[in-house]
């Protein structure tokens, strides 16, 4: 028997069949995805078999020497790891040190490694920690770089592309946001690496459409979880979350009853129930053949646009920018409409998904080096980039996502001496916005 990688995939060539394996007529072969190579390895191994293995092709690779000293808790996620053969998910929050656990990972299993990243500005802080770790070139596959090195970061996009080619070259491949892995297309990257050895890194391992349940298959299931809510204080600093509610003019009000009236008669009308993204879906897709239910779509936007916009926000926002004149805050929006009028109304500077690179990093510098003392954005700096400390957030709108609280809430918890955070949310009262903010923060209660 001999086992050898072919494009994605791993040829069997011998007259036994073994598991995840099917019948290829064009290379009269068994083939099985890449993915499964550890398994067919045990399997053949545990049933007597004799055969030769020319599946991984690793890259060279230098002596890897980490001196970098995890905590506790870091040092326990790592051991959980380890103890699951070297897969596994490893969930932790914003800002306490994911990178610094795969870092360790690389050094204690020495062999060619792939890190995989959803942003080009994550492949980048990637990338610059590992040569400064290891002292060695590190390789970039993505914006544009083909670089293959012992050490290499992709974005996910590029690994996807090129899994055919670079599927059998390294031992060790890290997904950081693992989260993201699951969807169609970037899943295919797993299914194609035959890297034995898989780690996993995310804040939050829950995705609403419920595809989390996928990579138990494809990097190998939770090991590890640490909550905001266990490491505040100590590896965290402390923070207060402080809910505002607000109440809407007369002239919102009743704006927004009219419409969510119009929402809520229609859904009640078809006999639809939103439990969740699905259900929604439905209404969506609805809206293409029905103008009733497209009106209520357009209604409901509208009365979320009134909650999310009211007059007492602005307000109650003045108030807490003038409660933390020398603290460093962060406000958070959801749509850049409140973006642009929050920045002209308080000379703030805003970052968007139309804000350049360039423009974004000066504007983090400034706020960095305390040139600006807060930042107004929308959901651009949930994930992905490196963002200065501060100690003050502001949510003045935002989905029911538990995973953009998390990330949010993450930018203000670094750890500094003396330093208490706080997270603001100000939600109009005898809206749906309220139960949009219990929804959200159910993590912190588990």
């Amino acid at each position: 028997m001999k086992l050898a990688f072919d494009r994605g995939t791993i040829r069997i060539q011998g007259d036994v069949r073994v598991p995840n394996s099917t019948w290829d007529e064009r290379s009269r072969s068994y083939r099985a995805m890449a993915l499964y190579y550890r398994d067919i390895l045990d399997f053949l191994k545990r049933s007597g078999f004799d055969f030769d293995d020319e599946v991984l092709d690793l890259l060279p690779c230098p002596e890897l020497h980490s001196s970098a000293v995890l905590r506790d808790y870091q040092n326990q996620a790592l051991d959980a790891w380890t103890a699951n053969d070297s897969r596994g998910i490893i969930v932790l929050p914003t800002g306490s040190g994911k990178t610094l656990v795969g870092i360790k990972a690389i050094a204690q299993l020495n062999t060619p490694t792939l890190v995989v990243a959803p942003t080009l500005d994550l492949v980048a802080q990637w990338r610059s920690r590992l040569k400064k770790e290891f002292k060695t070139e590190v390789g970039v596959l993505g914006g544009g770089e083909w670089e293959i090195k012992a050490l290499t970061v992709s974005t996910y996009d590029s690994a996807y592309i090129h899994a055919d080619k670079l599927g059998n070259r390294f031992g060790l491949i890290i997904f950081d946001e693992v989260h993201h892995l699951p969807a169609a297309g970037y899943r295919n990257i797993a299914e194609m690496f035959a890297s034995p050895f898989r780690m996993g890194l995310t804040a939050t391992f829950e995705r609403e459409d419920g595809l989390h349940e996928e990579l138990n298959r494809l990097v190998g299931g939770k090991v590890f979880e640490k909550r905001v809510k266990e490491l505040t204080g100590t590896h965290l600093s402390p923070v207060r979350l402080e809910k505002i509610a607000v109440e809407l003019t007369e002239k919102e009000k009743a704006e927004y009853e009219t419409n969510q009236k119009i929402f809520s008669d229609y859904l009640a009308r078809i006999n639809l129930v939103i439990r969740g993204p699905a259900d929604f879906q439905k209404l969506v897709m609805r809206s293409g053949r029905d103008p009733g239910a497209r009106r209520a779509l357009l209604a409901r936007n509208r009365a979320r646009d009134i909650a999310y916009n009211s007059i007492s926000k602005m307000k109650k926002l003045s108030e807490i920018l003038e409660r933390h004149n020398d603290g460093r805050i962060f406000i958070f929006t959801e749509h850049n409409k409140l973006v642009y009028r929050i920045s002209r109304q308080f000379l703030i500077p805003a970052i968007t998904y139309r804000t350049t690179g360039k423009e974004r990093s000066e504007t983090l510098d400034r706020f960095r080096s305390g040139v600006y003392r807060a930042v107004v954005t929308s959901k651009v700096l949930d994930e992905g980039i490196d963002v200065p400390d501060a100690d003050v957030g502001v949510i003045l709108s935002g989905t029911g996502s538990e995973r953009a609280f998390i990330q949010r809430l993450g930018r203000i918890l670094r750890k500094k001496e003396g330093k208490q955070a706080v997270l603001y949310e100000i939600v109009s009262s005898e809206t749906s916005e309220v139960n949009t903010a219990r929804r959200r923060k159910k993590p912190l209660k588990q």
